[in-house]
């Protein structure tokens, strides 16, 4: 547990408070008893903790992105006055889970983020799952019953976003796990899920490789805005952006991983970066030498436990697109994400005769079919090969047939 020493949980307070090994509860330095529970994932609860008839009493209120501070604040007080009054169920009645019929999707939601979400995803994922109900599940839903939402219902949103198919995709993907969760949790009856029979639009995975000429540019730029940055406001910000993108293109990370690396991850002597919470699972990561110069360059902020710091005191760079749309539309790469940085990794690895195997350990795929998108490069590396070969045996039948 930790205290704020006076200070007040604000928003901006609570999202640069973190917690390394285990959660960590960090109480208000005002309202007694208020506090947030902050966890290794990155999820962040509102809590309140007092003494009520004798025994000390711990109540969840409500969760950090669904709950703003001022909110969780308003909210906790409530909480604390209802517990010293001895009442036995201290939540708002709006807040409530209850099978009641007039429990509303956008309640189930608040519900499916704190027990499930919170609990059980990594932190990109929780992210996503916010924005996906924030801007389309709640607005869309938000109001109605969780018992009187109908098949049509769902089939409505998910048609409305077919102009962007992985959207619409990961929208019914969201209201399937949350309906699952509300019959199980009695909120709708048995078998009566409204996302059945709805089929996924088909997604079209758009690949993007960096050529050997674009590489060349792309370095060249980062050079350029290293040494630009010291003139700037933001100078640490932008140091620590070129770094991240030289290391997702030396490592073939995600973006995530990079950007959440520990320095305590790093381990020079092996030359691995040992990631604790990937996607797929705890997984070292060998680097070259070009990497480790990359990693050594970098000033280790005191305080800070992150690789690729951030402009907060103690925290890392969260914000990696907005310093990439600048450096790549400098380099001309207008239509190259972030992400084909690593699309790029796995295509020079296939050029240079790695197999699909390899790049997927290299890559930390939790299956070599997630590897697969990439055997069409193998065809044509295969196909390099032939001809040089054809090509080789070409000229010595050439040679000899000119003597």
């Amino acid at each position: 547990m930790a205290k704020l020493h006076g200070r007040r949980l604000s928003n901006r307070t609570v999202e640069s408070l973190c917690a390394d090994h285990r959660d960590t509860v960090f109480w208000d330095g005002e309202l007694a008893g208020f506090g947030v529970r902050v966890y290794p994932s990155g999820a962040k609860v509102y809590v309140v903790q007092t003494r009520a008839g004798g025994r000390s009493r711990r109540v969840t209120v409500g969760l950090h992105g669904v709950l703003t501070a001022p909110q969780a604040r308003r909210r906790a007080a409530l909480v604390i006055a209802r517990l010293k009054a001895g009442e036995e169920d201290p939540l708002p009645r709006r807040v409530k889970p209850s099978g009641d019929a007039a429990l509303t999707v956008a309640e189930l939601a608040e519900r499916f983020l704190r027990e499930h979400v919170a609990v059980r995803c990594k932190e990109w994922t929780m992210a996503a799952y916010r924005g996906a109900i924030r801007r389309w599940i709640v607005p869309s839903l938000g109001r109605l019953p969780v018992r009187s939402v109908e098949h049509e219902h769902i089939a409505d949103l998910h048609y409305r976003l077919r102009g962007i198919p992985y959207r619409a995709n990961q929208v019914l993907a969201i209201l399937n796990k949350m309906f699952s969760l509300a019959e199980v949790w009695g909120l709708r009856q048995d078998g009566s899920h409204p996302c059945r029979s709805i089929r996924r639009y088909r997604e079209h995975h758009r690949e993007r490789f960096l050529s050997e000429e674009e590489f060349r540019r792309l370095g060249h730029v980062l050079d350029q805005v290293e040494a630009e940055a010291g003139e700037m406001r933001n100078g640490v910000a932008v140091k620590s952006a070129v770094a991240a993108l030289r290391l997702l293109m030396l490592t073939g990370c995600r973006r995530n991983e990079i950007l959440t690396l520990k320095w305590s991850d790093v381990d020079f002597v092996a030359s691995e970066l040992r990631l604790r919470d990937s996607k797929t699972g705890p997984r070292a990561v060998p680097i070259s030498s070009t990497a480790l110069s990359v990693l050594s360059r970098l000033p280790r902020v005191p305080g800070n436990p992150w690789v690729v710091a951030g402009a907060r005191p103690g925290g890392h760079l969260s914000n990696l697109h907005e310093h990439w749309h600048r450096i790549r539309s400098r380099a001309s790469l207008d239509d190259v994400r972030i992400h084909d940085l690593r699309h790029s990794f796995a295509s020079r690895a296939l050029a240079l005769g790695e197999s699909l195997p390899t790049i997927a350990r290299l890559l930390g795929h939790g299956q070599v079919s997630t590897t697969a998108r990439y055997a069409h490069l193998a065809r044509d590396a295969v196909k390099t090969s032939a001809s040089r070969v054809s090509d080789s045996i070409a000229e010595d039948i050439r040679v000899r047939g000119s003597e």
